[in-house]
């Protein structure tokens, strides 16, 4: 097999798995255990994995954000109620803009119950939901496109962003941490930072298993959302926190699911 190719079958079987071990891997693949280090410096390199004592992992860490492909396959009904409820939010005729993420393209999916608006958007899993439906405006963002967060970011996504306005911006994340927001991803965060400066309203949509977990970089404070919405009650020293700050919290329906 090629090096593309078992690389290709090592990320396949992270997005399945979560884990790979550098021996099963050895052994799998018929080579060397310096062979697979090597693939595995390779893909970490190149942000696809992270590699751990005997192997590799795909989970999300501090400075790591995982596949697009494997978040997509995680939390599918918590996902659906808050995109349900973000939904609430969205009225005809706005224009809305949406991020990366696989619960931001679950929201970007349902859209189409609010037409007509205009969407804007790097996450290209809500581009092509989008495209070609109509009473949809779709403004998809140009930039390099990550097969790692499934968007288009950088330079030219930030250039355009900053001269375009929206009614709302539904921003996710992967990380908050007493009263910040994180992401591990400069480009990431570049992205985001825009759609929240550049909307009238923010709403953060954030897992509660979230909380409590910084990441590398900051991307804002909590009180720059109008709507923070999340899938279950949060530990009680969370909840607290959020109320002694007067931010507002939004625990999704569970018969939106």
């Amino acid at each position: 097999m090629k090096r593309e190719s078992r690389q290709q079958a090592i990320m396949d079987l992270l997005v399945a798995e979560g884990n790979v071990d550098l021996d099963n891997l050895a052994e799998r693949f018929a080579v060397s255990r310096m062979t697979i280090h090597r693939d595995l410096d390779e893909l970490e390199g190149e942000g696809f994995l992270r590699k751990v004592r005997g192997g590799a992992t795909i989970e999300s860490g501090t400075r790591f954000e995982s596949d697009f492909r494997f978040r997509e396959r995680q939390g599918g009904a918590a996902k659906a109620r808050m995109a349900s409820e973000a939904l609430e939010l969205v009225e005809p005729g706005m224009t809305v803009m949406i991020n990366d993420g696989s619960m931001a393209a679950l929201l970007g999916q349902r859209l189409t119950a609010k037409r007509p608006l205009t969407v804007i958007t790097n996450n290209a899993a809500v581009i092509d939901a989008l495209k070609g439906e109509a009473g949809i405006i779709l403004i998809a963002l140009g930039g390099i496109y990550s097969a790692k967060f499934n968007a288009f970011l950088g330079k030219v996504t930030e250039e355009s962003l900053s001269g375009l306005r929206a009614d709302i911006a539904f921003i996710s994340t992967p990380a908050v941490a007493g009263l910040e927001v994180f992401h591990m991803d400069e480009q990431v965060v570049r992205a985001k930072r825009q759609m929240m400066d550049r909307a009238h309203k923010c709403c953060l949509v954030v897992s509660h298993s979230r909380f409590g977990h910084a990441a590398l970089y900051r991307l804002g404070a909590l009180a720059e959302f109008d709507h923070i919405i999340t899938d279950d009650r949060p530990d009680k020293e969370t909840v607290k926190l959020f109320r002694d700050a007067g931010l507002p919290l939004t625990i999704a329906r569970k018969d939106e699911a």
